[in-house]
């Protein structure tokens, strides 16, 4: 069973400042407050996770602790790896368009440095 249909099966939420929150309303939060609610929930998962030298069993929070620390985790990582893409493609179509306008300088140039009976000739083969 993967981990969000873990969650939605054991109805797992979120603490956050707005209130509980599903699995899925955290992908509508940016990176830094899913880093909270993380930092949290780790910070948690620490304290229940310190060994006792008199408790005998573990403490049943840690399971779903766990749970939500992989979730935030993939969540997190989901949404920075898409942050990157959209970075790239940001970058790739600014070069693109530097690119197309070296080319259209180019090309001006190339037509200015042609003669009156090259540039004739060619609008006649147009017009043809």
């Amino acid at each position: 069973m993967n981990i969000f249909e873990t969650a939605s099966r054991k109805k797992t939420r979120f603490p956050s400042k707005r209130g509980e929150l599903t699995a899925e309303q955290l992908w509508d939060l940016p990176l830094t407050q899913l880093d909270v609610i993380a930092r949290g929930v780790n910070s948690e998962l620490k304290g229940v996770s310190e060994e006792s030298f008199i408790a005998t069993s573990p403490d049943p929070r840690k399971p779903g602790l766990e749970l939500q620390l992989d979730i935030l985790k993939h969540v997190i990582k989901a949404k920075q790896e898409e942050a990157d893409a959209a970075k790239n493609r940001a970058a790739k179509a600014a070069k693109r368009k530097t690119l197309m306008a070296a080319l259209a300088d180019r090309e001006a140039q190339e037509m200015a440095g042609k003669s009156k009976d090259t540039i004739l000739k060619e609008l006649e083969e147009l017009d043809a």
